[in-house]
């Protein structure tokens, strides 16, 4: 549960330094991508940690 969290609060923090560096016009594309693809990456962990939380139902 708390390495969820952890996850969380990482991927909100990403998403504020992309959108920081979008809006200050930063012409540094490379930096850009890499925390564009961390945060894909932190996306799929919460998906999976959260998959693994809720069981499937099968109606």
């Amino acid at each position: 549960m708390r390495r969820l969290e952890l996850l969380r609060v990482e991927h909100r923090d990403l998403d504020s330094a992309i959108a920081a560096l979008v809006d200050a016009g930063s012409s540094d594309q490379m930096q850009i991508a890499r925390l564009k693809k961390r945060k894909l990456r932190l996306k799929d962990e919460i998906c999976a940690l959260e998959d693994e939380l809720v069981p499937d139902i099968i109606a």
